[in-house]
């Protein structure tokens, strides 16, 4: 409607101003697509991690870790620092070997930062609530885009 009503007002230099307005609702959209397409991408690492704590609160230690890269180079730093998904996966079955360890987790989002079109940046906090004790702590994570797919690339949880 404002489109055609500034038309019908145009004058000699109407030429310009339909490139101004062609200029600005490309800006428009192109700004409109950014943010959907980095609103999606939070959308799909969130559901990433609610599907690790729902699989950890089922006790499911391998459930959980498909939030993880399976490769040589996740690189995990807790306690220690180790590489590699089975390792990783190790790590989490030794320090959790029952559901009375593992508890019931519950995450806090604190930042999701976009640090390019193949990374994200997240940081948040961990609670386990525990029969044995609950504990808790903070987290980073940097995420990473391979094959279309977020994977967590390194965690490093404390």
């Amino acid at each position: 409607m404002f489109v055609v009503a500034y038309r019908k007002k145009m004058t000699g230099s109407g030429k310009l101003h339909r490139i101004l307005l062609s200029f600005f609702l490309i800006v428009i959209v192109g700004f409109v697509h950014t943010v959907q397409a980095q609103n999606n991408d939070v959308v799909s690492i969130r559901n990433i991690l609610m599907h690790q704590r729902d699989e950890w609160n089922k006790g499911d230690v391998a459930g959980f870790m498909k939030g993880y890269w399976e490769s040589d180079s996740l690189l995990f730093i807790g306690k220690s620092i180790s590489k590699g998904y089975h390792k990783t996966l190790e790590n989490y079955q030794k320090s959790y070997p029952d559901t009375a360890a593992m508890g019931k987790l519950d995450f806090e989002f604190e930042e999701f930062r976009k640090l390019s079109p193949e990374y994200y940046f997240v940081v948040g906090k961990w609670h386990l609530k525990r029969t044995v004790g609950d504990v808790g702590g903070s987290w980073t994570l940097l995420f990473r885009k391979i094959k279309n797919q977020w994977v967590i690339v390194v965690d490093h949880s404390s």
